[in-house]
């Protein structure tokens, strides 16, 4: 779901090689971060993808793989524990460093938060963690195992149900889990906290993020993520996620760098892969979506490219506006600007001409309204159309526009 995504693999802890995915923006990029997954999910949760699209929009690259035997990674769940997910969350940014860059942001989600939490001492490189529906106890995690706990404690080993899957859970499992003290990662984290969760999941219970954040030292913050599950199954809560870590990571990187001041300005569109009209656009350093609505196919996670013309015209009228009003002194208050589009019959378009109406064509019509919070004459309300006339978007959609293409070889 980012901006370009490409296989990779990687040593574990134990040497045994991690199925791993890079999501990476399509323009500057402004940091790395590692994203782990909850416990016994997978690298291609669909929150995981969601939320590694929102952080590329914003230039981050993001590394989500699979812990060693869960997803496509290999060796053997059975021999892993929480403390080896955090040995594999170390060899991750090890990856990352010797081949990338070293990560400046971890992302947990779940049990992967609680890794991220004890991980970051160990990556000296990241400025900024952030949690999703973390435990603030590893031990929370032998809830899930039900009466298959005492069968482990019992006979030191046992298979358990895990949402609709088995795996072999040995006791060497229960005794780390028992064993790790997130509190102590907490209160020595000495980074940036955001700790994300929702007040109504059901697995990991809100009191989880209290004990979290009253353990952390400043700066920390909490958001609250509403009527989430604790999985993030609503497309909407998770890219809702992927925002706000993304909003408030961007305080701790790197700045992003400026636009350019060439005369052309260089804008980049690229699919993401996910759903079928999605595209990243990036333009200097900012980023956004475009796509088509739902009822044409596309997944409506950003403006049409119509929408954008129509941005294009509002956009350009008002600036163009809010100029004439600077430089005439006039007190304007503020400046609106609504844009339609819609593709009519030429004999139907009462502003064209008559050997505009005779042709039949179809031709793209824009309707503009300018509001004005001040109070303007009849005399200035005709200026006004007047100057929002000589925009020079206006001027480039009513004129002839060249356009050259070329189609770039593939590169070796």
């Amino acid at each position: 779901m980012a901006f370009s995504s490409q296989r990779l693999q990687f040593s574990g802890h134990s040497g045994a090689t991690l199925a791993a995915r890079l999501d990476s923006p399509s323009g500057p990029l402004r940091a790395y971060a590692v994203f782990a997954h909850c416990f016994t999910c997978s690298k291609d949760l669909a929150a995981a993808r969601r939320i590694a699209a929102e952080l590329a929009r914003e230039g981050i690259a993001v590394l989500r793989f699979d812990f060693t035997g869960l997803g496509s990674s290999e060796g053997e769940f059975a021999s892993t524990n929480f403390s080896s997910n955090v040995a594999d969350l170390v060899s991750a940014a090890d990856y990352l460093r010797h081949h990338f860059q070293a990560p400046a942001l971890l992302v947990g989600h779940s049990l992967g938060g609680a890794a991220v939490l004890a991980a970051a001492k160990d990556i000296p490189e990241v400025r900024a963690v952030a949690t999703i529906g973390a435990p603030a106890d590893v031990g929370h995690v032998l809830k899930n195992f039900g009466a298959s706990l005492e069968e482990i404690e019992t006979s030191g080993a046992a298979e358990v149900d895990l949402a609709g899957r088995k795996f072999l859970v040995k006791m060497q499992f229960v005794e780390d889990a028992r064993a790790r003290r997130i509190q102590d990662a907490v209160a020595s984290l000495k980074k940036p906290l955001l700790i994300l969760h929702s007040p109504l999941d059901q697995t990991v219970g809100i009191e989880n993020a209290t004990e979290i954040f009253g353990a952390a030292k400043h700066p920390k913050s909490f958001v609250s993520l509403d009527k989430a599950d604790h999985l993030l199954t609503s497309p909407e809560d998770a890219a809702f996620a992927g925002r706000v870590i993304a909003g408030w990571a961007t305080r701790y990187l790197a700045a992003d760098a400026p636009q350019g001041t060439e005369p052309t300005e260089h804008v980049r569109v690229m699919e993401t892969g996910d759903g079928k009209f999605q595209n990243t656009v990036q333009a200097g350093r900012h980023r956004l979506f475009a796509d088509e609505p739902q009822a044409m196919g596309g997944l409506d996670s950003g403006p049409s490219p119509y929408d954008f013309l129509s941005i294009a015209l509002g956009a350009c009228t008002s600036m163009t506006l809010r100029q004439y009003a600077d430089y005439k002194k006039l007190s304007l208050g503020r400046i609106g600007v609504d844009v339609s589009h819609a593709k009519v019959h030429a004999k139907d378009c009462a502003e064209c001409t008559e050997t505009e109406r005779s042709t039949g064509a179809r031709i793209d019509r824009f309707e503009r309204v300018i509001s004005i919070d001040g109070e303007v004459s009849e005399e200035l309300r005709r200026k006004i159309a007047e100057i929002a006339d000589k925009c020079p978007v206006h001027r480039t959609l009513e004129g002839v526009a060249k356009i050259i293409t070329v189609v770039k070889a593939p590169s070796r």
